[in-house]
């Protein structure tokens, strides 16, 4: 798995030049948001699917 710091630079990197600081921005949220998803699953901190629709509907 590459380093945070590659993936963000391969994610900037594959912007057309005139990309604004907020798309640049939320390219970097997006990847930190699937790392740290990736990881609690490697950690086995997941609720199942029937889980998580029953606290979908008691909200």
């Amino acid at each position: 798995m590459n380093t945070l710091k590659q993936e963000a630079l391969k994610a900037i990197a594959q912007l057309p030049d005139a990309t604004d600081i907020d798309t640049i921005m939320y390219d970097l949220y997006v990847i930190d948001k699937v790392r740290k998803g990736r990881e609690s699953v490697e950690k086995g901190e997941t609720i199942s699917a029937a889980d998580l629709k029953r606290e979908i509907e008691s909200w």
